[in-house]
């Protein structure tokens, strides 16, 4: 039997199932039209892993299905805000955009993923830059309310996704982009605005072929290849085809994939936009297991985009690590005290994050996530962990909690 992941929590509970359940040894765990009587019972029968299996070909079935409501829902969300901005309008009120009403509680990440990946596989949608703007805008705000927090998220479903890679890989090249152009380029609101949306779909080109190429053990074939190097210009096209005027915006795009060393200052605004994309999507892309390898150690793939094409130091890696840190949150390290622990929050320098420590120096597992500051000298980082050294990883409603418990500090 050809059998497909499917995640714990797109599973309704107390509903029919709409296909029989499957371990991954193809063993029937609940035919179709059981239903589950909790979340508990699910995560006991997944042993501690977050997906079960269906059959391949209701995988697809319900991977379309998921994708029409979803897109349905994004339609109905971009009607109700028109009718509340117009309302605002003609009551003369001054609308924030701070305060839209989707992003004042906590992110539920996985159904921004969602969101991401039903928007960039519909490129060709008339409401497609409608969508683009209001993601930007959520994942844009998350950031700046939480940007440890967004990181770890992002890092963490990086470093496992492979069905839905390119959206998973644009709303972190959105959030690294955005946090760098905030916190220490201080771009202008115009330019960190069109940063964002030109990150976020500078790969509509090759959306698909993304999402096929991330599960591929062969080689990238030469039809492949020609896709992704004629990308960026199709991209720019497609964008251009659905009335986007954006100049910042489309040259970003146009330039994503450019190699030109050199300081951001001697750049035009677009040009500078492109290259910090560049460098950010160099880093994701690494970070990211593809089936043919796996990924690169986020610590060894940030030191990677510190120097250009020349060997020289290049303005806009560092700018993003300066940003985000050589150990960013998500990352797996290993300890002095020979302890292993995820980043949770940046720290004062890019090299001595707070962390949480996930093992004991036995390889034992915490019964809590005990924070360390790893500025103290017995604490210091050894190295990164690849993500695919660590079998038992916190869920991210345990993590994201310690993100905001440290006090902020002045980083340097």
């Amino acid at each position: 039997m050809d059998l497909s992941p499917v995640k714990i929590a797109s599973i309704r509970i107390e509903d029919p199932l709409p296909f029989s359940l499957w371990s991954a040894s193809g063993a029937l765990l609940l035919k179709k039209g059981s239903r589950v009587k909790s979340r508990t019972e699910l995560e006991a029968m997944a042993q501690g892993n977050d997906s079960l299996f269906i059959d391949r070909q209701d995988a697809q079935a319900l991977k379309r299905h998921q994708e029409g409501q979803m897109l349905t829902m994004l339609a109905r969300d971009s009607k109700l805000a028109n009718i509340a901005q117009a309302g605002d309008q003609v009551a003369g009120a001054r609308r924030s955009p701070s305060r839209l009403p989707e992003v004042d509680k906590e992110p539920d990440w996985p159904y921004l993923q969602e969101q991401a990946h039903a928007i960039l596989r519909n490129g060709r949608e008339a409401a497609f830059l409608e969508q683009v703007e209001r993601l930007e805008d959520k994942v844009s705000l998350f950031s700046q309310a939480n940007p440890d927090g967004t990181l770890l998220a992002l890092i963490q479903m990086a470093s496992i996704e492979v069905e839905r890679y390119s959206a998973t890989h644009a709303m972190l090249v959105n959030a690294m982009c955005g946090i760098a152009a905030r916190e220490v380029l201080h771009w202008p609101a115009d330019l960190t605005s069109a940063l964002g949306r030109a990150a976020l779909s500078m790969n509509i080109g090759m959306t698909e072929l993304q999402d096929v190429l991330a599960q591929q053990k062969e080689p990238v074939a030469p039809p492949q290849r020609q896709n992704i190097d004629q990308h960026p210009a199709r991209s720019v096209d497609m964008l251009t085809s659905l009335g986007l005027t954006n100049q910042l915006w489309l040259e970003g795009v146009r330039h994503h994939h450019a190699k030109l060393p050199g300081p951001l200052s001697k750049r035009s605004p677009g040009e500078r936009i492109a290259r910090l994309i560049q460098r950010a999507d160099k880093f994701a892309a690494a970070i990211s297991p593809r089936a043919a390898r796996k990924a690169v150690p986020p610590g060894i793939a940030m030191k990677a985009i510190y120097f250009d094409e020349n060997k020289q130091v290049d303005e806009a890696g560092a700018a993003l690590i300066k940003a985000v840190g050589i150990y960013s949150p998500g990352t797996y390290v290993r300890l002095a005290s020979q302890e292993t622990a995820i980043v949770v929050r940046r720290g004062a320098n890019t090299t001595t994050p707070f962390v949480a420590v996930m093992l004991n120096r036995l390889g034992m597992t915490h019964s809590e996530l005990t924070v360390r500051d790893t500025a103290q000298s017995e604490f210091k980082i050894l190295s990164s962990i690849p993500g695919h050294e660590i079998k038992v990883r916190p869920p991210l409603k345990r993590l994201l909690p310690l993100t905001k418990a440290i006090p902020s500090v002045k980083r340097i």
